[in-house]
């Protein structure tokens, strides 16, 4: 007698299976007999649910009223890491996505490297409640705020890093604690996915950090072209940044290159605006890191459902680029990109 598999057992398998598998073979293994079918509909609803795969403290749904895409697939990382092997960056369907347990809890504290890379040990050693004041060697002196303060450009902001002793509820960590605003992935006709407010976010408020792998230039070289060929032919949506800092002496440039278009957070979906949008970007340096991190904050009083946006850059580096459509009144045409 020829042994059988119930639909009880094919359920339990493939929910161990099935939230491994990107889209295209969820897909094929939904086509395999109605038990899969109907398991792998509930890994893309589950999907669907939480952009943030469960790992930030407030889930991020996906809302699409335009195509049959429920959702974009990525490897979901917090923070951003050092650069990945490049099996680990083509192969995100390593990290589950859509099982049927509980969330997973939020990374724990520490945040484990804030930066992916190596750490000097140093930082504050404030009383409770004294870090980030005058006194605290961790706080940026210049900052304003978030470094509001300023019209245009790129704010500065100091916090307390893995050297110092106070912990997660520190008010000198404001951008560390993960994305505890409630925010939406919305499908759009014509610029694809957007970040939206879910709530009402005031002038100041952190909102999210850019998330994604820190690479070398030659490396962002690389992948520029390849890039650039696939979004030219409408098969990817690039999500690079690069990230130039003038050092005060003026004589030297500090440049951070973030690659969140396999392996980012949902900062990846924040279109371009030419009129500044309405989300200011701030790098902040934790004490002890190596590189500054890319974090977002609400540069005025948000409304809820409001689409979040920034300006990419200057447009006319590259005045063939691919098509902006922000919609601003003073739209260029052309989206910002980096020169290859």
């Amino acid at each position: 007698m020829r042994n059988q598999a119930t639909p009880a057992a094919v359920t339990e398998s493939a929910e161990l299976v099935l939230p491994l598998l990107p889209p295209r073979d969820l897909a094929a293994a939904a086509s395999a007999c109605r038990a899969l079918r109907a398991a792998a509909s509930a890994v893309t609803t589950r999907r669907a649910a939480d952009a943030a795969r469960g790992l930030e403290p407030l889930p991020i749904p996906f809302h699409n009223r335009v195509d049959s895409k429920p959702y974009a697939y990525f490897l979901y990382t917090p923070f951003s890491l050092a650069r990945l092997s490049p099996s680990a960056s083509s192969s995100p369907g390593a990290q589950p996505w859509g099982g049927a347990w509980a969330r997973p809890p939020v990374p724990t504290w520490p945040r484990p490297g804030l930066d992916g890379l190596p750490s000097a040990v140093c930082g504050c050693a404030c009383e409770a409640g004294e870090c980030g004041g005058p006194g605290c060697a961790c706080a940026d002196a210049e900052a304003d705020g978030a470094g509001l303060g300023s019209e245009g450009g790129m704010g500065s902001l100091g916090e307390c890093g893995d050297g110092c002793a106070c912990g997660p509820s520190c008010g000198n960590r404001r951008t560390q604690r993960g994305v505890a605003v409630q925010l939406r992935v919305v499908r759009h006709l014509q610029k694809g996915w957007g970040l939206h407010a879910a709530e009402a976010l005031g002038r100041g408020q952190f909102v999210c950090e850019y998330a994604g792998e820190f690479l070398t230039t030659e490396e962002v070289w690389r992948r520029q072209r390849i890039y650039d060929e696939l979004a030219s032919a409408g098969k990817l949506a690039p999500a690079l940044i690069v990230i130039r800092e003038h050092l005060p002496s003026g004589k030297a440039c500090l440049r951070v290159n973030i690659d969140a278009t396999k392996v980012g957070n949902v900062a990846r979906f924040i279109n371009h605006s030419c009129d500044g949008g309405n989300l200011h970007p701030v790098l902040v340096r934790s004490s002890g890191s190596l590189l500054p991190r890319l974090c977002f904050f609400a540069a005025r009083d948000i409304v809820e459902g409001e689409e979040l946006t920034f300006s990419y850059g200057d447009a006319r580096v590259r005045p063939k680029g691919l098509p902006c459509f922000c919609g601003s009144l003073g739209c260029c045409g052309v989206l910002p990109s980096e020169e290859t």
